[in-house]
């Protein structure tokens, strides 16, 4: 189907929907909402109209309103709250795992968003055998705990616990890593290049700690992501685990086939 016409709304400024068109009144809704929100008329955490007023404006019933409401619920472009009504919803940031594999802070700054990090813990201790196993070291070598609140555009979004072999980075405990990129500093600084990520992707509910760090509620769903990453020569270099608010994060993977016949072969991106 061609773009829908556009027609000035009296109410509200938009176009109506065409009844001309062989397009299902609630599609027609749904991409005049989705519009509005792209372009910026609607902008996130606007509260939208209710259902009664929407049906009145578009000449429609309030099934058909609700139809629309819910495909953009479903689609992340708005978010309902018990109560309280249905809201634009806040960009989400994507993380993917692929081949190429960067860190948040590239991610974020590549979309022209603003990242920074509240530093919560920056000590040495001595690996136990979860993080030994993960970097390959001696359960009781030394290595670098880095713990961060991350903001995106001033937004809680992911709490981190990261972990470096301390023979990597001895210098790292030292560093200031409000806004520095750890990866920048472990490559600028070590020569230490991430070359390749193993990731695992869970969910589970936040704890009242990290609730609270994340300014959601005690029991929301947060996404763990637990990585291991690799220079060229397979040493690990640097593990952690990551938080992530599920109403600001998704996880987007692609999946390619090397050659004919081959397993497909996932890849991970951060968006």
């Amino acid at each position: 189907m061609g773009e829908l016409p556009h027609a000035p709304d009296a109410a509200a400024g938009t176009r109506r929907i065409d009844r001309s068109l062989p397009v299902p009144y609630y599609h027609q809704i749904k991409e005049i909402l989705r519009e509005q929100v792209n372009s910026g008329v609607l902008r996130p955490g606007d509260k939208l109209d209710g259902e009664h007023e929407l049906a009145r404006r578009y000449g429609v019933s309030r099934p058909v309103v609700r139809q629309a409401l819910a495909g953009l619920h479903r689609e992340n472009v708005l978010d309902r709250i018990r109560g309280q009504g249905t809201f634009v919803a806040e960009p989400r940031t994507t993380q993917s795992l692929v081949r190429s594999v960067h860190g948040l802070y590239d991610d974020v700054h590549s979309m022209g968003r603003t990242l920074r990090s509240q530093v919560s813990r920056m000590v040495v201790e001595p690996a136990d055998a979860d993080i030994g196993h993960r970097l390959r070291v001696e359960r009781q070598a030394p290595v670098v705990r880095l713990e961060r609140l991350r903001f995106v555009d001033d937004e809680p979004w992911v709490y981190t616990i990261s972990h470096v072999p301390f023979t990597l980075a001895p210098d790292m405990a030292q560093e200031d890593f409000r806004e520095q990129s750890l990866y920048h500093f472990l490559r600028d600084r070590h020569g230490l290049e991430v070359h390749r990520s193993d990731r695992i992707v869970e969910a589970q509910r936040s704890d009242a700690d990290l609730a609270k760090d994340l300014q959601i509620a005690a029991g929301d769903p947060v996404l763990k992501l637990t990585s291991v990453s690799f220079g060229p020569d397979e040493t690990p270099i640097e593990t952690f685990v990551a938080f992530h608010r599920a109403d600001r994060s998704r996880f987007e993977v692609s999946l390619t086939r090397s050659d004919a016949g081959a397993p497909p072969t996932p890849v991970v991106r951060i968006i």
